[in-house]
């Protein structure tokens, strides 16, 4: 935002730095008197490790300019690109100074706002924070930084908190997120999250749990870590309210370097032994500190109370600071989730009984009402990775982890499973070994042995339902395994572009589904597995309606005898109705009376497998899209599909789809409250998704919230500027026709802004070639009917039915809001009664 020049002061005889801002930041409104008043303030600071201003001012008329002490040294950012990782002591002691000036600066009501490895010089081997106000400086007034020429929040996407990537008033916990981030990058050699571009970067900011540095680097101590966990809470009220608090969490007394860390002597708990099935002995620790607040307990303390039985292993253990191990009684406790095992054979050949064992341990383990278990599109991702028990817990919000291996035992297969606690404490484990001849039926005997262990923690019955017929071929299980690790593969293939990956990895998890259905006739799962594969190649030629009609072709067959051997099979269900809906969506069949019985059948069967099985997350989800087609579903079955496949599956790969869905039904019931809080949520979990974007604008709207013009057109800037640059401009008509509605709406009350929704809404309209299914002419059916212009609306809807027939009965049956106003003129009704 600047250009630094390297100046002699000719009164002082010395060298400093000038920096003079960019032109186009001092042409802003007001920027002149902003940076007069903040460079004020920052000039009165006076601390050893800020690096000091000795004057400011204005060159050429419009150029502004401030002068430093020039530093003969570098950049944080110079150190780190050079070394990577900086030796833990340096790093310690660097973010203490820094943490030093912030809480002076802060004290002194000054927030840097742009605190970053740039922002932060080394002379001597020490500290110097620059720039201070700066950031608030170039921001308009008010408070909320932003630069309107981007849309982007003053500051660095890499060290930004949440709040004010969102554009919100922030406060010190913002310096001291960033400052988190830094200290991260200092340890890891790259900062805590990243991205290909601002919007990714701020949206898993927003989103993703924080990385445990310990994996990159055991040497960090545990407190440093915690220390980073709680500077990068999501929400300002998360986090150390102060730069006091953040050197405690850390072990570090305020105004000391890192030599002068605290030093606890605790009793840690050690293992002595083991004694029996999943039980072990443990040493009894000293007695717990008094209570003090959460930010005030390093983890050098932590664990520091257990109630240990000896010969049972049943104890209850408190880990301070970010997390506590969940009480018998608490949400969290019944949360489980089962990390994928690990092969640890020599030659790395039991990689598919490993994945086998977990997804069969989860489908087990969900069958028991008294728990909730983490699905495997929940785990799924961190197959593979080496993340902490404890970061994965925080990830996943579970109580408990339940971790596994496989290794080769003579001729057969040795499983071990351990339960940790969502700390990360390894609370009980158990063994057990079987020949190679029965290890079809291990999933059985891991399942009664995982529950047992949960059971022993929770102090509660379990009891696992009695799952759908498998097979008891053992080889026949191997196969399906291995088919199933050659599909995963074959994904990750396609994720790097590598399609001749793909295909050949597809080929033969195919043949690996077909081995196991001739070593085993009887079991169903590798039919119907088939013809989910045929499914899914269907899906990734979406573009050619010839191979999409041979997959659908090849697949069809496959679940049909996977139905006729298991008539009770939910899965099987699933995926025929999914090739039968995805023939009748991609229009490959052209007979009017066939695509209609391939919807019908399609629906048929995707609520038969609702019906096996309530928590058919996968089966819901199309649903929810399906009763948006068919004319005798309502809203209301659209949003209750969509609730079902969230409530079975918070974890779906369509997760953001389906948050949407069921904010647009909602909103389409007249539901604002309800639709304002699934538009709440969506924003959380997927703040750079252009749909999370797209809902506040679409709320504006409605009654719920004033008709804010200019709001409504910076979220239509930013959904454009979300999606890819090949979609922006079917994207900007899109966003433009709801401004046109918020126009109208605001019309009402400023009548000059009638002629303003009319040009907005007309621009907008489109036409077939960029809109085949001319949506956007019932948006602007909508925009006419709030400016009382029934004759363009009613002509519009008519533009909008003539390609959408069957949309014309569901308007006739209701209207909806949108359309009440007109729904009694006779041209509506007209218009919306079939021929």
């Amino acid at each position: 935002m600047a250009a630094v020049y390297l100046a002699n002061d000719i009164k002082h005889g010395r060298e400093v730095a000038v920096k003079v801002l960019h032109p186009e930041l001092s042409k802003t409104p007001g920027a002149a008197d902003r940076f007069e008043r903040e460079i004020r303030l920052a000039a009165k600071l006076q601390h050893p490790h800020i690096l000091g201003l000795f004057d400011s001012g204005v060159a050429a008329g419009d150029l502004l300019y401030y002068v430093m002490p020039f530093v003969k040294g570098e950049s944080l950012r110079d150190r780190i690109d050079r070394e990577g990782q900086l030796p833990v002591d340096d790093a310690m002691t660097l973010i203490l100074e820094v943490n030093d000036a912030l809480g002076y600066a802060h004290a002194q009501g000054v927030i840097h706002r742009d605190i970053k490895p740039e922002n932060i010089l080394l002379a001597g081997g020490h500290a110097l924070v620059a720039d201070f106000g700066i950031a608030r400086a170039m921001s308009p007034e008010g408070g909320v930084q932003k630069l309107t020429a981007t849309g982007m929040s003053m500051g660095t996407p890499y060290y930004m908190p949440p709040e004010q990537a969102a554009g919100e008033t922030v406060g010190p916990t913002a310096d001291l997120y960033a400052m988190g981030c830094v200290l991260y990058e200092m340890l890891a050699g790259e900062p805590p999250f990243s991205g290909k571009n601002a919007m990714q970067v701020m949206a898993r900011h927003a989103m993703e749990q924080v990385p445990s540095i310990r994996i990159v680097r055991s040497s960090v101590p545990e407190e440093v870590e915690e220390a980073i966990f709680a500077a990068l809470g999501k929400a300002p009220a998360d986090r150390p309210q102060t730069a006091a608090q953040f050197a405690e969490i850390m072990g570090l007394m305020p105004g000391h370097t890192a030599s002068m860390r605290i030093r606890t002597t605790t009793t840690r708990r050690t293992p002595l032994g083991m004694t029996g099935r999943g039980t072990a002995t443990y040493a009894v620790p000293a007695e717990p500190p008094a209570p003090v607040p959460w930010f005030k307990r390093p983890l050098a303390v932590a664990g520091a109370l257990a109630i240990v039985v000896v010969g049972v292993g049943a104890f209850t253990l408190w880990r301070a600071p970010s997390r506590r191990a969940p009480m018998a009684d608490s949400p969290d406790a019944r949360r489980i989730a089962v990390a994928y095992f690990d092969d640890k054979s020599d030659d790395h050949s039991l990689g598919a009984v490993a994945d086998g064992l977990t997804e069969e341990l989860i489908r087990s383990l969900s069958t028991a009402p008294s728990l909730t278990v983490i699905t495997r599109s929940g785990v799924e991702p961190y197959r593979g990775t080496s993340v902490a028990t404890d970061s994965l817990a925080r990830a996943l919000r579970a109580g408990y982890i339940v971790r596994g291996e496989v290794e080769k035992e003579g001729t057969g297969v040795r499983v071990g499973i351990r339960l940790y606690d969502g700390s990360g404490v390894d609370l009980k484990r158990a063994a057990f070994a079987i020949p190679v001849t029965n290890i079809a039926r291990m999933h059985d005997t891991l399942a009664i042995l995982a529950s047992d262990l949960i059971r022993k923690q929770l102090g509660a019955e379990i009891q696992l339902r009695e799952q759908r017929s498998a097979t008891d071929n053992s080889g026949a299980w191997l196969f399906l395994q291995r088919g199933e690790q050659a599909q995963k593969n074959g994904e990750a293939a396609y994720a790097k572009g590598d399609t001749a990956g793909l295909n050949r990895e597809f080929l033969a998890a195919d043949s690996l589904y077909a081995a196991a259905n001739a070593t085993d006739p009887r079991w169903a799962d590798p039919l119907w597995m088939r013809a989910g594969l045929a499914y899914r190649r269907s899906r990734l030629v979406a573009d050619n309606p010839t191979l999409i009609r041979k997959w659908v072709t090849v697949g069809m067959p496959y679940a049909d005898q996977a139905i006729q051997l298991d008539p009770n099979n939910a899965d099987a269900y699933e995926v025929r109705g999914n090739l039968q809906y995805w023939s009748w969506l991609s229009g490959i069949e052209t007979d009017a009376a066939k695509r209609q019985a391939s919807l019908s059948a399609a629906r048929a069967d995707l609520e038969k497998s609702t019906s096996l099985n309530r928590n058919q997350a996968g089966a819901w989800s199309t649903l929810s899209h399906l009763y948006n087609r068919v004319s005798d579903a309502t809203n209301n079955d659209v949003y209750l599909a969509a609730q079902h496949a969230l409530e079975a599956d918070e974890f779906l790969s369509n997760a953001n789809v389906i948050l949407s869905r069921l904010f647009l039904a909602a909103y389409d019931l007249g539901q604002f409250d309800k639709a304002k809080q699934w538009c709440d949520v969506a924003s959380q979990r997927f703040p750079g998704d252009v749909k999370s974007v797209k809902c506040r604008l679409y709320l504006l709207t409605t009654r719920l919230e004033e008709p804010n013009v200019g709001l409504a057109w910076k979220l239509a800037d930013s959904a454009v500027n979300t999606v890819a640059k090949g979609a922006q401009a079917r994207e900007r008509l899109s966003e433009d026709i709801l401004v046109a509605a918020v126009l109208a709406r605001a019309s009402k009350t400023q009548p000059a802004l009638v002629d303003s929704a009319r040009h907005v809404a007309k621009r907008s309209a489109g036409d077939a070639s960029v809109d085949p299914t001319r949506d956007l002419a019932y948006f602007g059916a909508f925009v006419y009917t709030l400016l009382g212009d029934k004759d363009q609306a009613i002509t519009l809807l008519k533009e909008h039915l003539a390609v959408n027939p069957d949309k014309a009965k569901p308007l006739r049956d209701d209207p909806g809001w949108w359309f009440r106003d007109i729904a009694n003129d006779p041209r509506f009704q007209r218009a919306v009664t079939a021929p």
